[in-house]
């Protein structure tokens, strides 16, 4: 597997919308560990760019990320929600699209990279095995024992076990509203429960910020720490301004679907704050308010745009994508040599 190739069990977190790039993929890859190009919201043309710039950049392995299509949400259950944020804000069209999953898996079918992960859902055994058929591996973000076993039986090759301290998304096949009265699993609680189920590797996902972070994870039983919020802060990440300030302040974190119509981890801020009954409504609502975050990035508006990260996001540092693999990889020897040595 990949995951046995890499110098540092660092995987980076494709991070859709802005701050995944191809420099930041390769840059982690030249450090040791697994870069990441987002496919998440790009044309399929664009990512085949992406793709071609990020070989140009590197000769070791990448991945890239997927975003598994959903069912299209009835109108009738965001309609509401649409017409109460355009009294005060631009809206956009709501539609439903598949982000051209065919069109993207044609692509990675005709010109392979060594690994595809997927988030929102699993691919079916068949598309599984087309990958498979090609040289690729696949890995499946879960966040419970119910999907891990789900995507261990349509052939996955690796689980990306994502905690309720991830920043971004939560890569949860089903987004159920009627879920929200339960708390959703910790890192530490996952992994262990997965690690009593499957066999398969697990690389962990979710508020992994400094190398004692990664170590904690390794002992659980994770291969490796998938990380991004860690990462915003470098020079070859493509995030906001507006985010790079955000991060660096001692701001809490929630869940929300404000946004997007998914539930997703950003720095609470007064639209979230004033709209915790957004409904699930996935990608429906991304599109929806995508003029009112344009809006808010273009004015340096922090309190009308997602400010997407983890829980541990006041530890990212200001470094180049090289320079934190190592100081994470150095980190987590020392934090594990201390440990051993109890």
């Amino acid at each position: 597997m990949i995951l046995d190739e890499l110098g540092t069990p660092v995987v980076l977190a494709p991070m859709a919308g802005g701050p995944s790039t191809p420099e930041l993929a390769a840059a982690v890859s030249e450090a040791g560990g697994l870069g990441f190009v987002a496919a998440g919201y790009l044309s399929t043309a664009a990512l085949g760019e992406r793709i071609t710039a990020t070989r140009a950049a590197t000769g070791r392995a990448f991945g890239v990320n997927l975003f598994y299509p959903s069912a299209p949400t009835p109108t009738d259950r965001f309609a509401s929600y649409i017409a109460e944020i355009a009294r005060d804000f631009p809206v956009g069209e709501p539609r439903h699209d598949t982000d051209q999953w065919g069109a993207k898996l044609e692509l990675l079918l005709a010109d392979p990279v060594p690994v595809v992960s997927c988030t929102f859902g699993c691919p079916t055994a068949a598309e599984i095995g087309w990958l498979h058929a090609v040289g690729t591996e696949v890995w499946v973000t879960v966040t419970s024992v119910a999907e891990a076993q789900l995507a261990i039986e349509a052939g996955a090759d690796a689980l990306i076990a994502q905690g309720a301290e991830a920043g971004g998304h939560r890569g949860s096949f089903a987004d159920r509203p009627e879920e929200d009265v339960t708390d959703p699993l910790g890192l530490l609680a996952l992994l262990q429960l997965l690690r009593a189920a499957v066999s398969v590797p697990l690389i962990a996902a979710g508020g992994i910020a400094t190398g004692a972070g990664l170590a904690a994870v390794l002992a659980a039983g994770a291969a490796a720490g998938q990380i991004g919020t860690a990462f915003l802060r470098c020079p070859e990440a493509g995030t906001a301004p507006l985010v790079r300030t955000a991060v660096t302040l001692d701001t809490p974190t929630m869940l929300t679907r404000a946004f997007t119509g998914r539930r997703a981890r950003g720095l609470a801020n007064k639209f979230m704050l004033d709209h915790p009954g957004a409904p699930a409504a996935y990608p429906e609502i991304h599109y929806a308010t995508g003029p009112l975050r344009a809006a808010a990035r273009a004015e340096g508006n922090a309190d009308a745009v997602n400010l997407w990260a983890g829980q541990a996001h006041s530890l990212a540092p200001e470094l180049t994508a090289g320079e934190l693999v190592r100081q994470l990889s150095r980190d987590a020897k020392t934090a594990l040599n201390r440990a051993l040595s109890w």
